[in-house]
């Protein structure tokens, strides 16, 4: 393979991964919810997922998992489900509108494993992220490339995942006082519950 091809996979990957998506709306409510360890542990069973994911598609294992439809169908409807829950959690802390301080300090591990498993379950229900690395990083491999390097551009696009999530979490964590603030806090869960609400009607409706 062409080093080449890998930058251009690079530049792609870096596109990708700027455009909100269920990821973005996760590790943003938790996040807030939870403060900076919460969000990054968040952000890590996202890019946990993305390596086992991309670790299935290099062996062949996602192939079988699109090909077996109601296996396909059962993991799709368990992410319409999921973020249909994460979404109905937002909305109904903004309208009860108590929240107590979030802190760091405050942040138990029990807290953090909560985060990293929301993140990793809301990843691995998405059917789009499974057709991701089937279909499209085929694209960048040339004649010949190996196993290895799909496994390469894979992990590097967990690796790109998770430097973006965590530079998300730092620059919520470094707003975090107008972020506490009351209303601030409800418009953010209201918008966010909003989002993964639209994501998970619009998951249920497409035809991956």
């Amino acid at each position: 393979m062409l080093w080449s091809k890998y930058a251009e996979f690079l530049a792609f990957a870096v596109v990708l991964v700027l455009i909100p998506g269920p990821d973005f709306a996760v590790v943003t409510k938790n996040t807030l919810v939870g403060g900076r360890r919460r969000g990054r542990w968040t952000a890590l069973g996202v890019s946990n997922s993305n390596l086992v994911q991309g670790t299935a598609a290099a062996f062949g294992l996602s192939a079988l998992i699109v090909q077996v439809q109601p296996l396909f169908e059962a993991i799709k409807w368990a992410g319409v489900g999921y973020l249909a829950y994460l979404g109905a959690q937002a909305v109904r802390s903004a309208v009860r509108g108590q929240y107590a301080p979030t802190t760091d300090q405050t942040a138990s591990s029990r807290q953090g494993l909560a985060g990293w498993r929301q993140g990793f379950i809301s990843n691995i229900t998405n059917p789009k992220v499974l057709v991701f690395y089937l279909a499209v990083l085929p694209q960048f491999l040339t004649p010949g490339a190996g196993l290895g390097w799909l496994l390469v551009l894979a992990w590097s696009h967990a690796v790109i995942s998770l430097a973006y999530l965590l530079v998300l979490v730092t620059g919520l964590h470094s707003a975090r006082r107008l972020l506490a603030r009351r209303k601030v806090r409800r418009g953010l869960d209201a918008t966010t519950g909003a989002v993964l609400l639209g994501f998970s009607a619009k998951l249920a409706t497409e035809h991956v």
